[in-house]
């Protein structure tokens, strides 16, 4: 049997044959049938696809809240897609910040009290937790609205509370779910210009969208069809 390859050390992510089957009563669905997909540190990469592609199933692959039915996932060069969900939800919060489509904010909690809540879980000191979230919530721009709770803020600024909380465990990959489909023309540009000021100051970006416009911002675009990968093209940068 030929082995896959091992990721080199430039390497976040390795998906090598990957397959995610669901059985539906007598038959078994392929959501994922052999994706093979590299993404190197630092890239700016979009996923896109139609609904029932297989996207939202890779999304949940390559963020550890699923496990492959077969083939192998490397990320930051760890074998994880035979780990038990225990080990999966700690690679989760150490090496991975998600944003939602929803924010997902407490809603009686302000927005510092938000994003400390990974670092809670990390088991930090409160000092430490504290400076760490009114730093990733400057990083955001949202310095001035650290006492302020999601229902005092702008749906763009409860997005950037979701992003900076995202942020503030610092970790290998920012993976954002249709990250401006709760946002007006507006607010979406400057939440995807965000997107690209981080990805300029050193962070691995996945988005996962319908939207053609939102993938376009992205360095790399890979579209998924019928479980596969359709294409794979690099991007220029959007002016």
């Amino acid at each position: 049997m030929i082995q896959a390859a091992l990721p080199s050390p430039d390497e976040l992510i390795r998906l090598s044959g990957l397959w995610k089957s669901y059985p539906m009563g007598p038959v078994t669905v392929d959501a994922l049938r052999g994706v093979d997909l590299v993404i190197r540190r630092n890239e700016y990469l979009a996923i896109m696809g139609p609904s029932g592609s297989g996207k939202s199933t890779l999304m949940n692959l390559i963020g550890c809240l699923d496990s492959p039915s077969r083939g192998s996932y490397h990320l930051n060069g760890q074998l994880v897609s035979a780990l038990p969900e225990h080990e999966l939800a700690r690679i989760r919060n150490r090496e991975i910040g998600f944003v939602f489509q929803t924010f997902n904010l407490l809603a009686r909690a302000t927005a510092l009290r938000n994003v400390e809540l990974p670092l809670v879980y990390a088991g930090l000191r409160h000092r430490e937790r504290r400076d760490r979230a009114a730093e990733a919530l400057r990083q955001v721009e949202l310095g001035d609205r650290m006492a302020h709770k999601p229902n005092e803020l702008s749906g763009g600024q409860r997005q950037r509370v979701s992003i900076a909380r995202a942020l503030v465990t610092r970790p290998s990959l920012l993976l954002a779910d249709e990250p401006t489909g709760n946002l007006d023309s507006t607010t979406s540009e400057e939440i995807m210009t965000l997107f690209a000021r981080l990805h300029q100051e050193g962070n691995t970006i996945v988005v996962v969208t319908h939207e053609r416009d939102i993938a376009e911002r992205a360095r790399r675009i890979v579209t998924i069809r019928d479980g596969m990968i359709a294409s794979d093209q690099p991007h220029p940068p959007t002016a």
